[in-house]
């Protein structure tokens, strides 16, 4: 009796002993944290920061770089003077690589994941920097305020942490992204000022390159700047006016600014309006010009004459009436045209004698040259103003000509202008005389009897 029970609880402990040994313990999964170890995430959020060489740190959490941008501490700082994860070589790095030692991003409550490739992660970490016309930009390329505001932004894919051992021994968290908006340590400034832009670039007419020099001339911008100085100020775009004419003040580091309604000078005024950004102000030129019933009146019949030349300096406020912004051109000719009314070469001389103007010459309105595309025996006899063109079309430059500085004319609404056809010039060439195409800039001579257009010019 007493074998019978011996063997039967050694045969129910032994069952028993199977049922147990035979569960899987279950302990808890690996988790991303950022602060080590004291919060478990699952977002990757926590790899999206960056830091600035002042040591100030920036999270997706205290981001508002959108409202009011990120001013770098130093000028002349690239984006390589901004810490993050994402290494200075390169766009993008792996996610495992970051995990581990020194950053320690994991965690694991049952201690599981520790020693020699222990822990893994899926998923990459990726960076893009633009400026704020969206072109890419190298991460050694130094901010400048006029393509500025750049956008830094950082990118985590959705992964999957994993560690060797343990049960569950893995973890999903999602997808990131943040955009950082980033200023250089400068002062706002006139970027750019923009006249018509139209026949100001190499992509309009195939063969034809109307840019001019890079550091005069941006096909997307317009003119930049020559100089701040107002000793130098003729540097400057425009030299050449006319009635109604007008340009936009591109304006980089903006912030809302106080700028004068109008500027006077010598019977010239100068109309500033800026916008509600303050990212441009629009400066518009009035002045001596023609009226319709003038166009067609032949005789004595003088406009005035504006005292030329003539300096102007355009000065934008903050609220305490510091000068933040200037500007400045200095206006050495006036135009007046004689709108619709197409005439001959001799009457067109006439009537611009008549108001106390001249005709003008081929150099006042153009720099084209008679060499290379659209040349020609009709273009020969005569020349263009200088700095010149490559071909019988002017190239965008500032002081050479008319045409050059401002671009194709019937872009200007209320100029009074006639069509984009043919304007006089008094340069000839036996019974011929010269004409300018107003949208290229280019010139020919023809008979001098045809009827077209005039700008009249002072001096």
């Amino acid at each position: 009796m007493v074998l019978l029970i011996s063997l039967l609880l050694a045969c129910c402990s032994s069952q028993a002993l199977t049922a147990k040994t035979s569960n899987i313990i279950h302990g808890n999964a690996p988790y991303l944290t950022f602060d080590g170890g004291l919060t478990s995430v699952t977002s990757s959020e926590g790899f999206l920061w960056i830091t600035l060489s002042n040591g100030v740190k920036f999270t997706p959490a205290s981001n508002n770089s959108s409202i009011k941008p990120i001013k770098l501490p130093n000028s002349g700082q690239s984006f390589a003077d901004i810490g993050m994860l994402v290494p200075t070589d390169s766009n993008s790095i792996a996610l495992n690589s970051l995990i581990g030692s020194p950053n320690n991003y994991w965690g694991d409550s049952d201690g599981d994941g520790q020693g020699f490739n222990g822990i893994a992660v899926t998923g990459n970490l990726s960076l893009s920097i633009v400026d704020k016309n969206d072109n890419a930009v190298a991460r050694n390329e130094v901010l400048t305020i006029c393509d500025a505001p750049y956008k830094v932004t950082l990118m985590s894919t959705d992964g999957t942490l994993r560690t060797r051992y343990g049960v569950p021994n893995s973890s999903s968290f999602s997808a990131s992204s943040t955009t950082y908006y980033v200023n250089p340590n400068e002062h706002p400034k006139v970027c750019f000022a923009k006249p018509n832009l139209i026949y100001g670039s190499n992509t309009e007419i195939n063969g034809i390159d109307f840019r001019g020099p890079v550091s005069i001339w941006n096909s997307n911008k317009g003119f930049i700047p020559q100089s701040t100085n107002p000793s130098s100020y003729h540097l400057n775009f425009p030299t050449t006016g006319a009635n109604n004419l007008y340009f936009d003040l591109d304006i980089g580091g903006a912030q809302s600014l106080i700028w004068p309604e109008k500027i006077e000078h010598g019977g010239i005024t100068a109309t500033l309006e800026p916008n509600s950004t303050g990212t441009s102000v629009r400066v518009t030129l009035t002045g001596p010009a023609a009226t319709p019933s003038q166009w067609s009146f032949s005789g004595s019949n003088n406009i005035l004459r504006p005292e030329l030349p003539q300096l102007f300096e355009l000065v934008g406020k903050d609220g305490d009436g510091n000068a933040v912004v200037k500007y400045g051109f200095k206006l050495k000719q006036w135009f007046v045209n004689r709108g619709s009314k197409k005439d001959t070469a001799m009457n067109q001389a006439l009537w611009c004698r008549d108001i106390g103007y001249r005709m003008p010459e081929v150099k006042d309105l153009t720099n084209a040259a008679c060499t290379g595309a659209w040349s020609g025996p009709r273009c020969e006899g005569a020349v263009g103003a200088t700095p010149s063109s490559v071909g019988n079309y002017y190239q965008r430059r500032i002081d050479a000509g008319f045409f050059t500085e401002w671009g194709h004319m019937v872009f200007y609404p209320n100029a009074g202008i006639g069509n984009d056809y043919f304007y006089w010039t008094s340069d000839s060439v036996g019974s011929d005389q010269f004409i300018v195409y107003p949208y290229g800039g280019d010139f020919y001579k023809y008979d001098a009897s045809s009827d077209f257009y005039v700008f009249c010019s002072l001096p």
